[in-house]
């Protein structure tokens, strides 16, 4: 099992452009980098305060409801 020729990788090209199109790649990576881009903006979130108690700009108190 080697690498595979550069034949292989033509005909591999060819069958995806046949069964997704031209303009339908472009489109794909578009949506791809779309959702990298939501992912690292979600983890750049992550790494905020993690004391920060905000949730849309409303600070969030917790109140117990004890019944004795």
């Amino acid at each position: 099992m080697g690498s595979f020729s550069i034949w292989h990788w033509l005909i591999v090209l060819v069958v995806i452009l046949l069964l997704f199109g031209r303009g339908k790649i472009p489109e794909l990576m578009g949506d791809v980098a779309k959702g990298i881009k939501s992912f690292k903006k979600g983890m750049s979130e992550d790494d905020a305060d993690p004391t920060d108690k905000t949730i849309d700009g409303k600070t969030v108190e917790h109140k117990s409801d004890e019944v004795r």
